[in-house]
């Protein structure tokens, strides 16, 4: 049982998380290392980089998938379920009162302008969480280069799945025949586990995953109006099929929605990929308002509930077998691969979105003075005061534009 206040603890942060994290899977990444590392303890760096990769090998939304296992690690399965919820429901409810909004109102310039603001700061906190991950993690120059090679591939185009396959094979082949230092933190035996930590070598994944809990599940879908059920295994197939950047999430929903179905516009979906990257939380929060676009309130709660499902149940599957992987030479040696390719693929989120965010005077004089802070604070300021900072700056150069009439010119610039 995990000690009195944790789960409190977890419901906490993630609670904040999900209502203060903007910016995307990448950032959502690199703000929980910096609470659940940095400033919580919570976990070491090599540890927090074990849970990224195994979160990267399952399909879903990796930043979510994430926080469940963190919520785990501190709290158990009612972490794990806590977690999860108090990350995912906060995205969830501002993406649906702004579906409600857009359908009722329309687009709003001052979301994109939060957006302009808040996107060179994402780029800093990525540069500082990569390198930080990095420094810390990686142990053997072969392991360094896997980590370079995966960021070439990735920005070669090669898809992130073939890129993660490819990291754990090479893992196993440095694991057997490099002399590479173990690190101190990973469990080596069964009593190697701290005292006050979850035991996840007895835990069995919740009940949701039995018998009674698919039962459970599919009574409600069964009562689903035929449409709502079309909807629902529309996104429960979106939910348990897409690997790689929740951005990857536009190309799935646009083939489903828009080209096979017709359900939706191509302004339709950019809209409300649109309100996803405008709001704190998952991006997965987007199939909130799909589904209210499409059926109403109804329809945002089956939309949401089907997308998410397949995380839930991958990251339950993948608990209870992790500690054994990582106590056999060859699992920690390709956890120590895909880990490593996971850097990689962090480093080329931080290039992409820097190459196609840092491209005029505005988001260059952002983060600029975003890094500045970090180095006044020496490391201590929260990201999500910076965040905070980004969305002022974007809605204070809107609000200057309009005194001045426009010559600034657009946001980005």
């Amino acid at each position: 049982m995990p000690e009195p206040g944790r789960l409190g603890e977890v419901g906490r942060l993630f609670l904040r998380m999900g209502l203060t994290t903007f910016g995307g899977p990448a950032a959502h990444i690199a703000v929980m290392r910096d609470e659940v590392v940095r400033r919580r303890n919570w976990l070491t760096d090599a540890e927090f980089v074990q849970l990224l990769a195994v979160s990267n090998l399952v399909p879903g939304p990796t930043s979510t998938e994430l926080a469940f296992h963190v919520g785990h690690r501190r709290a158990g399965w009612a972490g794990f379920a806590v977690a999860g919820a108090a990350f995912i429901l906060p995205s969830v409810v501002i993406v649906g009162c702004l579906a409600w909004a857009y359908v009722t109102f329309g687009a709003r310039p001052e979301a994109e302008a939060v957006l302009a603001g808040v996107t060179p700061v994402v780029v800093v906190i990525l540069l500082r969480a990569g390198a930080s991950l990095a420094m810390a993690t990686i142990r053997a120059p072969a392991f360094a280069l896997l980590a370079i090679g995966a960021a070439g591939a990735v920005l070669a185009g090669i898809g992130e799945l073939a890129v993660l396959v490819a990291g754990a094979a090479a893992g196993i082949v440095l694991g057997a025949t490099a002399d590479r230092r173990e690190p101190a933190q990973v469990a080596t035996s069964p009593d190697a586990r701290a005292p006050d930590e979850p035991d996840m070598r007895s835990g069995r994944a919740p009940a949701i995953l039995g018998t009674g809990g698919l039962a459970a599940i599919a009574a409600p879908v069964g009562a689903l109006a035929l449409n709502q059920l079309t909807l629902f295994l529309a996104m429960l197939k979106v939910g348990a099929i897409i690997y790689g950047s929740g951005y990857v999430l536009v190309a799935f929903l646009h083939a489903d929605l828009v080209v096979a179905n017709g359900w939706l516009t191509d302004r339709q979906l950019l809209d409300a990929v649109a309100a996803g990257q405008l709001t704190p939380g998952p991006l997965f929060s987007t199939a909130t308002f799909v589904g209210y676009q499409l059926l109403g309130p109804a329809g945002a709660i089956v939309a949401t509930v089907a997308i998410f499902l397949p995380a839930v149940v991958f990251v339950a599957l993948s608990v209870p077998p992790l500690p054994r992987l990582l106590r056999a030479r060859h699992g920690r040696a390709l956890v120590d691969g895909v880990s490593a390719a996971s850097l990689g693929l962090l480093a080329a989120v931080v290039i992409g979105l820097g190459r196609d965010t840092l491209t005029g005077p505005f988001p260059v004089i952002v983060a600029l003075a975003a890094s500045a802070a970090l180095l006044a604070s020496r490391g201590r300021l929260g990201s999500g005061w910076l965040v905070l900072g980004g969305a002022v700056a974007g809605l204070a150069r809107l609000a200057l534009d309009g005194a001045l009439g426009g010559v600034l010119g657009p946001l980005g610039a």
